[in-house]
């Protein structure tokens, strides 16, 4: 007879050959200019992101379906979400009453646990949105004093739980993956081996590193993120950061370090400050953030270099309910905070980068001629590299000098994009000039962003 771990090994094995759904997404590259990605008919791809991290963990399929429906409709294209969770992930059953691994064995997936995790994959598929999947939290390598674990992996099993999962989803076009989970590799240790391992036997499932993108997920840290590590690593097709929980943190900082690495490969904030987080971990003094703390690291962020931008709201991301215990103080349950201020905002980011010529985009510092603090008020410029517009980012109205020298042509027509509405407003057309002062439509601080557009005539 045969004993019942095999049996679950042989059921877990043949599932890799599972018949998935019809629906598909065409596969994403990184641009011949290695700054962006594309889709693989060459079409510029601008990733708006949500962190669902609990998705495959805490929802049935009828919630995954409402939460799906809910971001495509707000404009969302991708979703940040991870196989073995991190609120105790191993031995917490999902819905089903499965849990992802036998006996917490990474070389023993439970198959009953990843047809969920399917069907939810395919569910993403049909709504438009590419899955930025993690097969790991952080914590099942490395346990700290918020993580539960357990530690499970070593490099023997990271790579054989790698290529199991990526030959389980080397024919969905629309998976990312994302190796990491909120761990940074310690000194001294087997960390980087480990998630060298998981990446090597991914590469080694989905039939070689050519057919899908891979990244890598970090907490915040030092000048860059995943490329303090893995910069040079051949399977890092693009640069990952989490900039932190806090406000008014110079992220533009860190996505313009990695922007200057060579190797040249995009990057982009994978985890900025979630919507309605207590603001740097303390509620009680600093209260919770709102959107237009979110807005103003976003368009700092893109506006540095970044290829897209995640989103993140803390009451969704744990899937929060007022029956579960919350992490970190969440303040409203998750299917309420759906409809936040940024979610819906969001969008208005993606179509204004879609709107110019995307994939000659560099970061354009050099317009801002007046001295600046890097505070809240900070202003950010980017432009076409071809000379055919600019933008520039106003947080909170501040009036700058700018030098327009670098476009094209004698005249400019000014615009100005609300940021909150993804409302224009056209302005007048005026001469080029090497200096002259802006002032955006209303100031007044914070919640008075505004985007100015200059495209040349």
């Amino acid at each position: 007879m045969t004993s019942k771990p095999i049996l679950v090994f042989l059921l877990a094995f043949f599932s890799m050959y599972a018949t998935y759904g019809q629906a598909s997404l065409p596969r994403l590259k990184v641009a011949e200019n290695k700054r962006f990605l594309v889709t693989e008919n060459g079409d510029p791809f601008f990733w708006m992101a949500d962190t669902a991290w609990e998705l495959f963990h805490r929802c049935d399929r009828e919630e995954a379906a409402h939460y799906l429906k809910k971001r495509a409709e707000q404009g969302f294209n991708v979703l940040q979400a991870v196989a073995l969770a991190e609120i105790d992930g191993l031995n917490s059953p999902n819905p089903y009453g499965e849990t992802p691994l036998i006996d917490n064995d990474p070389s023993q997936p439970n198959p009953a646990y990843f047809s969920h995790v399917d069907a939810i994959v395919q569910m993403a598929a049909e709504q438009g949105i590419y899955v930025a999947l993690l097969p790991t939290w952080g914590d099942k390598v490395f346990t700290n004093s918020w993580g539960k674990g357990p530690e499970v992996f070593t490099e023997e099993n990271a790579k054989a739980f790698g290529y199991w999962i990526g030959n389980r989803y080397k024919d969905q076009s629309h998976i990312i993956w994302v190796i990491g989970g909120d761990r940074n590799p310690r000194a001294k240790s087997a960390d980087v081996a480990i998630w060298r391992a998981l990446a090597a036997g991914i590469s080694e499932g989905i039939g070689g590193l050519d057919k899908a993108l891979m990244t890598f997920h970090p907490q915040p840290t030092g000048p860059g993120g995943s490329s303090n590590w893995f910069h040079n690593d051949e399977w890092l097709d693009f640069n990952m950061h989490q900039t932190g929980h806090c406000a008014n943190q110079a992220t533009y900082k860190k996505i313009a370090h990695d922007y200057a690495l060579l190797p040249v490969k995009p990057t982009l904030d994978g985890e900025p400050l979630y919507e309605d987080h207590p603001n740097c971990f303390n509620a009680k003094e600093l209260g919770y953030s709102v959107a237009e703390d979110i807005r103003r690291i976003m368009y700092w962020n893109v506006f540095a270099g970044a290829f897209g931008q995640s989103y993140g709201c803390h009451d969704v991301w744990q899937m929060y309910t007022t029956g579960r215990e919350g992490i970190n103080g969440p303040l409203r349950p998750w299917k309420e905070a759906l409809d936040l201020p940024m979610a819906n905002q969001v969008k208005h980011l993606k179509n204004l980068m879609l709107s110019r010529p995307f994939l000659t985009r560099i970061p354009a510092q050099e317009m801002i001629t007046s001295t600046q603090e890097d505070n809240e008020h900070f202003v950010i410029a980017t432009r076409d590299n071809e000379g055919s517009y600019a933008m520039i980012y106003f947080p909170t109205g501040k009036t700058v000098t700018l030098n327009s020298g670098k476009l094209s042509g004698n005249l400019l027509q000014i615009t100005w994009y609300d940021p909150r509405t993804g409302n224009s407003y056209l302005g007048a057309a005026i001469e080029k000039s090497g200096k002259m002062e802006i002032s955006p439509p209303t100031s007044g601080g914070k919640g008075h962003d505004w985007v100015l557009i200059l495209d040349a005539e």
